[in-house]
């Protein structure tokens, strides 16, 4: 009967390490949630998801900081991200034969993009790099 008494003294330490979890899921199925209404509302062409990620990297520069709660909840799903490319993988192979009819321009295309991908990327580090300051030349004895 004693047993069955809810201590009044406040959480217990497995209590704790439960809340530690549920409360930064929650705050990244907020900022997901926020983000799918932005879209919907404003009908933007931006995915709901990226938005979310957006709202929550504002909310962590605030911050100024991961929370380690946050960081463990972050580390753990993205042990288990290859998961994530099963419904991909299962899509390819519904719709392999679309797949086989189109193979020229799918490969056009990411090659295409991976190469724009590859100059954008060096341009911008270019420009970062002289904006702060970090483009000095440097002698052969440096490297």
């Amino acid at each position: 009967m004693r047993d069955t008494i809810v201590s009044s003294r406040g959480p217990t330490s497995s209590q704790e390490s439960r809340l530690s979890l549920i409360v930064p899921l929650l705050v990244l199925f907020a900022c997901q949630l926020l983000g799918e209404g932005i879209q919907a509302a404003f009908g933007l062409p931006v995915p709901g998801p990226v938005l979310g990620m957006v709202i929550l990297l504002v909310g962590l520069a605030i911050y100024r900081g991961i929370p380690e709660p946050m960081a463990n909840v972050a580390n753990g799903i993205l042990s288990h991200l290859s998961l994530l490319f099963v419904p991909a993988g299962v899509g390819v192979l519904l719709h392999f034969s679309r797949i086989q009819a189109e193979w020229p321009a799918i490969v056009v295309s990411l090659v295409a993009s991976t190469w724009l991908t590859l100059i954008v990327t060096a341009a911008t580090m270019r420009i970062a790099s002289r904006m702060m300051g970090l483009d000095e030349p440097q002698s052969d004895g440096e490297r």
